[in-house]
């Protein structure tokens, strides 16, 4: 089963060729960071606009590179949300074009339930990697996503803990952004961190009553405001490295202090970690140390699957295939969702 899988639900334009939800036979990423990066985040415009001139291209290198033509592609998924509404459009008229024209079905995708599925990936040349074991559970960390789901099976996901306010990723833009440090945040935060003293700022872990086991974020972001207003100016240098360094651990340490405290109520061992902020060096080695010290096993996917991609839109989809078996006048109804439920998915959606 090939699929070809498109995703632009916010500022990467990607276009994959998968093989039974594994094997991935092309994966083409065009990014848009640099015309995001003066203005220190995606501007929704530019990122429709920009998903329109290069959606096409990155189709056809996909199927380019997997050296397939369109009588060897079984069906066509795509991201249906949630995500930018005007991006995701781009990605969701093409693909019911595509899927018309060539006579497929069409596999509409929820985003998070590709990130899900990255976990399951390789390349063409590449030994197939563990499959954690059901059931387990997730955490999705991402610019605008930040929450731990309980993962029964495919069919079956449930939300356990979510972020009462920023997603980490875009606590990470924002702190960036403050100190003028650039965009995306998280990869020059890591970077300039280091050598840092990360106990050197005292950044207290969020108390929510209500919902104890859910994430905040903004919090943190006053904090590092308030430190730099207390310093007088934009800090430079050690003090620099120190702020960050302290700011990175505390958003790591309530990640990982939620997502054991909840590994621990549901009496779960293993985890997997999933989204953009997954790519954080410090996130993934204390996190699986936290994760063997619960007595279980952490999964991660290779760095280039954690980031926004078409791949895992792919393995997602086939979990799918037998809802879609053809084409038909019901792909016409699918309309891009902004905002959507991981565990309200199915063809009727």
């Amino acid at each position: 089963m090939l699929i070809l899988a498109l995703e632009s639900s916010c500022d990467e334009t990607a276009a994959s060729v998968v093989e039974n939800g594994r094997i991935v036979h092309s994966d083409v990423v065009c990014s848009q960071v640099d015309l995001h990066a003066k203005w220190g985040g995606v501007v929704p415009e530019i990122a429709s606009r920009n998903h329109l001139i290069e959606v096409i291209p990155v189709v056809d290198e996909a199927l380019a590179r997997a050296n397939v033509s369109w009588t060897d592609i079984d069906a066509v998924a795509v991201t249906q949300g949630p995500g930018l509404v005007g991006a995701l459009l781009v990605g969701l008229q093409v693909a019911k074009s595509l899927a018309m024209v060539h006579n497929k079905p069409l596999i509409p995708v929820h985003h998070l339930r590709g990130h899900l599925s990255a976990i399951a990936l390789h390349g063409v040349d590449e030994s197939p990697g563990e499959v954690p074991p059901l059931p387990h559970l997730a955490l999705v960390v991402s610019g605008g996503h930040t929450a731990i789901y309980r993962v029964d099976s495919y069919q079956d996901i449930s939300m356990l803990a979510n972020t009462q306010d920023d997603a980490v990723g875009e606590a990470f833009d924002k702190v960036s952004r403050m100190l003028g440090l650039g965009y995306p945040g998280g990869p020059v935060i890591e970077k300039s961190a280091v050598g840092g003293d990360e106990h050197a700022f005292k950044f207290t872990l969020p108390v929510i009553k209500a919902s104890p086991l859910d994430f905040s974020f903004s919090g943190l972001k006053t904090a590092v405001l308030t430190a730099i207003k207390r310093h007088g100016s934009l800090p430079e240098g050690q003090t620099l490295k120190d702020l960050l360094a302290s700011f990175q651990r505390s958003a790591v340490d309530q990640l990982i202090a939620r997502t054991i405290a909840v590994a621990r109520r549901e009496n779960i061992q293993c985890v997997t970690l999933s989204g953009g902020v997954a790519c954080n060096g410090l996130l993934r080695t204390k996190l699986g140390h936290a994760v063997a010290q619960h007595g279980g096993s952490l999964f991660v996917p290779p760095k280039r699957w954690c980031t926004d991609n078409a791949a895992m839109i792919g393995a997602a989809a086939f979990h799918d295939v037998a809802k879609y078996t053809e084409p038909s006048s019901l792909m016409l109804s699918f309309n891009a969702k902004s905002s959507w439920s991981v565990s309200d998915h199915g063809v009727n959606q």
